[in-house]
């Protein structure tokens, strides 16, 4: 190895380590997510991030970009969404001045550094090929012309696992030009812990900044999200049985986002776990998924939610 090769060795390890560091103050714990991340850029190759909503993928994305003051775009893929939304269109102008009609060539969101491909699975076959191309020739075809895309050019598209209902599965042509399909869990109970308190804490929070929170409540509001997952080790055995997907830590935070709003319309400057347990139905009940028993037997998620609380709050907050 020449001395060369060894120097740009140690100013990409350097530059790595920048990067995990700068990530880390926004996002929390994902270590094995950020480092394959980052290996897919440095190899100029595309990422599938797969994961449950609420991980912190697109603010993982977006992070990324900052970092490496690249441009950055984002598309949520729907079933209506076409080709020209993707790579852009051709625009009938009118010159005011002399009357004269022209076509103008209005860029997609492809034209961007990082491309985050925002469920990618939830968009018809034609579209996803469009983004096909991009991905693979680094160019769009609009018409006659062929436009090259910025350079770098990495797309890291999400897929959610839980609906398959409404999607179109990639095929394997698609699938074959992402360098990393990426598996983004459930971060550890330390973790999420962390994440509620980060993100409710003054620095962000815009509901009552100034509110404080204790550690015992946070701790209430990641115990409860996590008790609602099926595979969690230590989820009671109801939920094991009636529930098909819990909810991610985007649930805790709003539990204690909507634990402080409630404490403020009673008059009080702090959230206790009985506001937490207050507000626990209808900020869980749209991300508790119940299995097919459940539906049988007719238990909405509501239920499940109450009997977690039964079972979690203490009994003082019981007494509503």
């Amino acid at each position: 190895m020449s001395n060369d090769d060894k120097a740009a060795v140690d100013q990409l390890h350097a530059v790595y380590g920048r990067l995990k560091e700068e990530i880390g103050q926004v996002i929390v714990g994902q270590q094995a997510v950020i480092e394959q991340v980052l290996m897919a850029v440095f190899c100029r190759g595309h990422a599938l991030l797969v994961g449950v909503p609420g991980l912190a993928k697109t603010m993982l994305v977006s992070t990324l970009a900052q970092a490496l003051d690249l441009s950055f775009r984002r598309i949520q893929f729907t079933p209506d969404l076409m080709p020209a939304d993707i790579t852009g269109t051709d625009v009938l102008e009118v010159d005011p001045e002399t009357g004269r009609r022209g076509f103008r060539f209005v860029q997609g969101p492809v034209f961007a550094n990082m491309l985050l491909a925002d469920e990618i699975n939830r968009t018809p076959p034609k579209t996803q090929a469009a983004l096909l191309e991009a991905m693979q020739e680094r160019h769009v075809t609009v018409g006659e012309r062929t436009m090259e895309l910025p350079a770098p050019f990495f797309v890291l598209a999400t897929q959610n696992p839980i609906e398959q209902e409404g999607t179109y599965p990639l095929p394997e042509a698609q699938l074959d030009r992402f360098l990393f399909n990426i598996v983004v869990d459930y971060p550890d109970e330390t973790e999420e812990r962390e994440i509620i308190r980060r993100v409710t804490s003054p620095s962000s929070a815009k509901v009552s900044p100034l509110m404080p929170v204790g550690d015992h409540v946070i701790d209430f509001a990641a115990a409860l999200a996590r008790a609602t997952r099926p595979k969690e080790k230590g989820a009671p055995d109801f939920v094991k049985e009636l529930v098909a997907w819990g909810a991610g830590p985007r649930a805790g935070i709003g539990l204690i986002s909507a634990a402080k709003a409630h404490a403020v319309l009673r008059g009080r400057f702090h959230a206790t776990t009985r506001d937490v347990a207050e507000v626990a139905v209808p900020v869980l009940r749209h991300r508790v998924l119940t299995t097919f028993n459940a539906e049988a037997a007719g238990i909405t998620s509501d239920e499940i939610i109450q009997r977690l609380l039964t079972k979690l709050a203490p009994k003082e907050d019981l007494k509503v």
